[in-house]
């Protein structure tokens, strides 16, 4: 089966408060890209990937007055796609919903969350995804309550022959907003930064919680961090994806996403990149390693072609021309895909 990752910049404004999808000429929210632009490329895309599940980064927002859900599984519908089931986590407000999309033909699956359930009084030890966290990072000697923005989808996933799990994660750090100054600027940044690494040390500790016990486990999604990607991993040791892969841990307790791998083999070679960012004040883009499937030893023997959609890096994406439109058109982010086997399969 195929399992991709996909963040879709702006999902929500193709959609109305009934979950229709609003095919017209208004703009869609990405720069310069219509509605039912965004919508037909987003059809293409899916089309293409022909997935058995996909983790949608950026889904259609939930709340009283919306139904993100519906909104995506109207949205497969349009589309005609075989991942027409929409698996709902811990709903947020920030118009940015964590959800899978799957092929109820070939799996079940349920949000199944882990850890203890603390308030906003937090715990020390992992807690459930949508509590506090209690940690300190040994910046400042104080303790910091840490809370996701985007509460992580945990989904246990049922097919005719195997039985794993899927942790969905957006990971992000604000930028520094209200800054008066050059020093107030850097103080923010490095207190989010802070944040950041400790939402990541959070998901390790729940890798941790599932290797040991045995659980298959893929965990997917856009971490907005990768190796020297910043000035601040340098402050910090590490980066937040070296953390949740476990990268100081011994072999059996890491995660593994070749991507990421290559990217930590030389900083100075070409990286792998799976986002393009418009830089206005510079006037040129930035390509990114942003989004991960990673996967546990125990899952590692039954994954094959390992695949970045990227519109120009893709010999296949590159040649079709309408698919490379496409791709650019639909998000500031690519898919990222991987095969997965019932039985340990030959490497790429």
């Amino acid at each position: 089966m195929r399992i991709v990752t996909y963040n879709v910049e702006w999902f929500a404004n193709l959609f109305d408060d009934d979950g229709a999808l609003l095919n017209d000429d208004e703009w869609s929210g990405r720069q310069d890209v219509t509605r039912s632009q965004q919508i037909a490329a987003l059809a293409h895309v899916f089309q293409a990937l022909d997935a058995d599940a996909v983790m949608v980064i950026e889904a259609p927002d939930i709340s009283p007055h919306r139904d993100g859900s519906a909104a995506l599984e109207n949205f497969a519908a349009f589309a005609g796609i075989r991942a027409r089931k929409a698996l709902v986590g811990y709903e947020n407000d920030t118009q940015q919903e964590i959800m899978l999309l799957y092929d109820p033909d070939v799996m079940a699956a349920r949000h199944d969350p882990i850890g203890e359930e603390t308030g906003k009084k937090g715990s020390r030890t992992a807690p459930r995804f949508d509590s506090t966290y209690r940690i300190d990072l040994d910046i400042d000697a104080t303790e910091d309550l840490v809370r996701f923005s985007k509460p992580p989808l945990e989904a246990e996933i049922e097919t005719a022959d195997s039985l794993f799990r899927m942790i969905g994660v957006h990971v992000k750090s604000k930028a520094p907003h209200g800054a008066r100054n050059r020093d107030e600027m850097m103080r923010l940044a490095i207190a989010n930064r802070r944040k950041q690494l400790a939402q990541c040390i959070w998901l390790r500790e729940r890798v941790g919680h599932h290797v040991a016990a045995g659980d298959p486990l893929i965990l997917l999604g856009d971490l907005n961090d990768g190796p020297g990607l910043d000035e601040f991993e340098q402050l910090f040791g590490r980066s937040g994806v070296e953390i949740v892969m476990g990268t100081d841990l011994a072999a059996a307790e890491q995660l593994y996403d070749p991507n990421a791998a290559r990217a930590l083999q030389s900083r100075l070679a070409a990286q792998p990149a799976t986002a393009r960012f418009f830089l206005r004040e510079e006037s040129r883009y930035l390509s990114a390693l942003l989004d991960y499937i990673m996967v546990c030893p125990l899952i590692r023997p039954r994954t094959t072609k390992w695949r970045i959609w990227h519109p120009f890096d893709d010999p296949v994406c590159w040649r079709e021309g309408s698919l490379c439109q496409a791709l650019l058109t639909s998000s500031d982010h690519f898919p990222v895909s991987m095969q997965l086997s019932a039985e340990p399969a030959p490497q790429d």
